[in-house]
């Protein structure tokens, strides 16, 4: 592909970036106006990325307006980063969602008010080289320039971690690799005016970078960090919102759950609900074929596996992101082992 042909492409990307950035809506699933009478409002917020795919399916397909029924308005958020989601989740925008346990960690040590209260996506993270460069393993990355969604997300913590596999260090840390913020849809334009090394990111933008940046992938998911238990995305939910309405976390886990079923028995019917998604939101599609080969990167789940996020939490706290790694009160699934019971 020619480089202004790409760049082209890399333009549109960025648009779609800043559209999703300003995209938010509200109201019901099916964007009817509410009633006059007021309703009792559940506040979701989640990502337009493909590792949030539970919760646009669960909008999709109308499971959430399904489980909390006529009497609740479901009002709905979207964010381009994990620091303005938990933001949001602070000032009350949103209630409940899905998001990287990163940011809810470092938002959850300032101030105990969020737990984690399901997963949602394993994997869906790749760290991905130029395809001219001279990097054949992680060792090769001394020196050289990666970038990350935001400082403190979960792929900065899970580079972190496969740079302590090879004794390297990021620069902010006495190290020799420089980690970069950008915005996931600015890094094949940084790859092609070779800005940058590599990224540690997440799909689809992994894709992309192969596609059409002339990327290379480095660590497939499998590989990256803690490989297919790599935690990318969990259900965290206000701590006001769980004492003061338990029914409605059951409620929406109930919706994730029947999600999740959705997506592994329908893959293709659950890319395009995705692809149109995105498109409705944005005015601008995906590439299904892409969308597909990123949906093979990673695995949808409800399961949390807490071991990984302790040491996540760990990882942030000599990464000097928080001042203690102790997540006592952080994982609460009990809501979630609830709704998975009343399922049996």
């Amino acid at each position: 592909m020619k480089k202004r042909t790409i760049l082209t492409f890399i333009s549109l990307l960025t648009l779609l970036g800043v559209i999703l950035a300003g995209c938010g809506s509200s109201g019901n699933e099916g964007g009817e106006q509410s009633s006059t009478e007021e309703k009792t409002a559940v506040k979701i917020g989640y990502f337009p990325n493909l590792t949030h795919v539970a919760t646009i399916v669960g909008l999709e397909k109308g499971f959430f307006a399904e489980a909390f029924g006529e009497d609740i308005e479901i009002q709905t958020q979207t964010f381009n980063n994990g620091g303005l989601f938990m933001e949001g989740m602070s000032t009350n925008a949103i209630e409940i969602g899905t998001v990287g346990p990163g940011p809810a960690m470092n938002f959850f040590f300032k101030d105990p008010s969020y737990q984690i209260v399901s997963g949602a996506v394993n994997g869906g993270a790749v760290l991905v080289v130029r395809g001219d460069s001279d990097i054949e393993t992680i060792a090769d990355l001394d020196g050289k320039r990666i970038a990350i969604p935001v400082i403190g997300s979960t792929q900065d913590i899970m580079l972190r971690k496969a740079l302590q596999e090879a004794d390297l260090a990021p620069t902010a840390n006495g190290g020799t690799v420089e980690m970069l913020a950008a915005a996931p849809a600015d890094t094949s334009t940084l790859f092609i005016q070779e800005d940058v090394d590599g990224a540690a990111t997440q799909e689809p933008w992994g894709q992309v970078l192969e596609t059409k940046a002339d990327g290379r992938v480095l660590l497939d998911w499998d590989e990256f960090a803690w490989g297919e238990e790599s935690t990318n995305t969990v259900v965290v939910a206000h701590k006001n919102l769980i004492e003061s309405h338990p029914e409605l976390v059951e409620k929406y886990l109930e919706a994730h759950v029947k999600a999740i079923e959705f997506i592994q028995e329908n893959p293709a019917e659950s890319q395009q609900l995705v692809v149109d998604h995105l498109k409705e939101l944005t005015g601008q599609e995906l590439d299904l074929d892409e969308l597909a080969a990123a949906m093979e990167r990673l695995t949808v789940t409800y399961e949390v596996n807490e071991d990984v996020i302790q040491e996540m939490a760990t990882i942030g706290m000599e990464a000097d992101y928080t001042s203690s790694d102790d997540l006592e009160g952080f994982i609460d699934l009990s809501h979630l082992e609830k709704v998975l019971n009343a399922n049996q």
